[in-house]
């Protein structure tokens, strides 16, 4: 399952979710305004980026300048914390899937997502998903992918 980590004012992350609509690419879009980041979901985003906390955090957000943080320091769990009372400092958009993470919306990269569109598709076939014909995958704004439907 594609998740899409978000805020709704971010124009970045509303042209992700519209290209992955267009695409129809079932995701999670998780409001990081509402949502709290718990630490697997941290380390799973550290787990896949290059950079670490580079690719993540925004060194350049004012409550990050204010506070003179230094995440090296940082244990995850303080990490998640910080994050929790200040969920602005992550970037955003940030795409993560079992196997990468990508943040940030650029067009050109967001296609290594694109092999999701053939997985699930593949889930959604008659004779293959038991629910077809109410599979959320093909009618819900939830985004939810089929397999949770579908017997493997």
């Amino acid at each position: 399952m594609i998740k899409i980590y978000m805020s709704p004012s971010c124009s970045s992350c509303r042209k992700v979710k519209s290209w992955f609509d267009d695409q129809k690419i079932p995701y999670q879009s998780i409001n990081i305004l509402k949502h709290e980041i718990t630490p697997d979901e941290l380390k799973d985003m550290l787990n896949k980026s290059l950079d670490g906390t580079d690719d993540i955090i925004s060194t350049r957000s004012k409550v990050f300048q204010e506070r003179h943080i230094n995440i090296d320091d940082m244990s995850v769990g303080e990490l998640c914390q910080f994050i929790k009372e200040n969920p602005t400092i992550l970037k955003r958009p940030i795409i993560v899937d079992d196997k990468q993470i990508q943040v940030g919306y650029n067009s050109d990269d967001i296609e290594i997502f694109e092999k999701a569109k053939s997985l699930a598709s593949s889930c959604c076939k008659k004779g293959v998903c038991p629910n077809f014909d109410d599979c959320e995958h093909h009618f819900s704004d939830k985004r939810e992918h089929c397999e949770d439907n579908c017997e493997k």
